[in-house]
């Protein structure tokens, strides 16, 4: 089981790496890792077990954050405010198209391997359709908006050893841009 001592934290080199692509079909060791980084998400949702644990809730995960450098991570996000909800591991994943508006979450973002908190508003694409491929194989195709969409986004930049706070306008950090959307 992951608990917040598998998670690497911020100024660790694989979190500024850009992980490699996975190949089909999955390796058990591969397999392992998403099956253990989805049950940590859901354990990180759970009252008792998060307690017990001493596990930051998170509704996301990229397998860098683990010491993994690969293009995989696992998404447990039981309603997105949209009426949706996601419960997935995504390989290999891609945005195909992108709206220009775009949003942010008025509180800023956190992630696992951030401990501290980074005041700053983090502005993302408010729609994307993104691509990618399960653990069979096969592929996946999603169209989100709204705090899907920044979740998904944040997790691929970890895929590209981006960290969220790199997108917080230095000079005006609580700033919302023209025409973008609180989420």
């Amino acid at each position: 089981m992951l608990t917040m001592k598998d998670i690497i934290r911020d100024g660790h080199p694989t979190l500024h790496k850009k992980a490699e692509p996975v190949s089909f079909p999955l390796s058990d060791e591969d397999r392992q890792t998403l099956e253990a980084m989805q049950t940590f998400l859901h354990n990180s949702q759970d009252p008792e077990i998060s307690a017990k644990y001493h596990l930051r809730s998170g509704v996301g995960i990229a397998a860098p954050q683990i010491n993994v450098s690969k293009r995989m991570f696992a998404v447990y996000l039981p309603d997105d405010g949209n009426g949706k909800s996601y419960d997935m591991v995504i390989i290999n994943p891609k945005i195909v198209s992108h709206s220009v508006q775009e949003a942010y979450l008025p509180t800023g973002e956190g992630c696992l391997s951030v401990d501290e908190d980074i005041p700053g508003l983090v502005h993302r694409h408010y729609r994307i359709k993104l691509k990618g491929y399960d653990m069979e194989g096969n592929e996946i195709s999603l169209r989100l908006k709204g705090y899907a969409a920044i979740v998904f986004q944040h997790e691929l930049d970890h895929l590209n050893g981006v960290m969220f706070y790199e997108h917080i306008d230095a000079d005006h950090p609580l700033e919302p841009h023209a025409d973008a959307i609180e989420v």
